[in-house]
């Protein structure tokens, strides 16, 4: 096994334990969950560059007659990034004392304010950064203030 396929193995196991956290842990932790929301995709350019780079690699390794352990590995890289950029959708978990965004917990006594921008991005303030919180559907929006007037 080259370094190569090592570093391929490691982000492949990465990106499995970031599933595993996200689907299977994150929603049990710190209690029961009172609302989901889910958010809006960010970043989409980005990702078409990252899955695009990975199947460069991909082509090039099949088309030099590289190693099968190499192809195999950047196979399942290559879904994994697309299970990630297009397939998990990002979520808002709001629990009893505080919410999940972005896998970071911030507990609700953190949250200093909240506006509603002009077009319809939750802003809330934290003491030293913002949130931008990008809903699919506005009416997740009067769900969220809700949830957060009940919980504190």
């Amino acid at each position: 096994m080259s370094v190569t396929d090592v570093l391929i193995a490691c982000c492949i196991a990465a990106l499995m334990l970031f599933a595993i956290y996200h689907e299977a842990i994150l929603p049990r932790r710190r209690g029961a969950t009172r609302l989901r929301v889910a958010l809006r995709r960010q970043h989409k350019i980005d990702s078409l560059i990252v899955i695009g780079l990975l199947l460069i690699l991909l082509w090039n390794n099949v088309s030099h007659h590289g190693p099968q352990l190499t192809t195999s590995l950047l196979m399942v890289l290559s879904f994994m990034a697309f299970w990630l950029f297009w397939l998990r959708k990002p979520t808002l978990l709001m629990k009893n004392e505080g919410l999940f965004y972005a896998g970071v917990w911030i507990d609700y006594r953190r949250i200093q304010g909240m506006n509603l921008s002009e077009d319809g991005i939750l802003v809330i303030q934290l003491e030293q950064r913002r949130l931008l919180v990008a809903v699919q559907q506005l009416d997740d929006l009067e769900r969220i203030y809700t949830t957060l007037v009940d919980a504190r």
